[in-house]
């Protein structure tokens, strides 16, 4: 897969739909999607809130619903991130969690449940 922006990454089906094991599937692309574009609206938050970020890191997980014909669909995408800043309050911090959802793309675009399961750390 050639990516408009120039990587070219292997991808194949998962490996219990006869696919290729250690390479990207669309399945593990549409939740790191997700966590990705979320990541950097909140970045951009964080910036516009004048918030001191120490880290950040986020765990994603989607939840897949199976159907009697076989489809199946996201029905829940959670995202668990770990964010660690100075000075401020955890407010703050929470406010910048819900700008960069307003302003996520992707997470706008997705109709799957989204759960935020933020931990916030605010050091002095």
């Amino acid at each position: 897969m050639r990516l408009s922006n120039g990587p070219v990454l292997p991808f194949s089906a998962p490996v219990d739909a006869h696919g290729v094991e250690g390479v990207l599937t669309p399945e593990d692309a549409f939740v790191a999607s997700l966590n990705t574009c979320y990541m950097l609206m909140f970045i951009w938050s964080v910036e516009r809130l004048k918030i001191d970020l120490v880290s950040y890191a986020c765990e994603a997980e989607g939840h897949v619903e199976e159907f009697l014909d076989r489809t199946s669909t996201f029905d829940k995408v959670t995202l668990r991130p770990r964010i660690v800043a100075r000075g401020c309050g955890e407010e703050r911090v929470r406010r910048a969690l819900e700008l960069a959802e307003k302003y996520s793309l992707v997470r706008q675009s997705i109709k799957a449940e989204i759960v935020l399961e933020p931990s916030i750390t605010i050091k002095q």
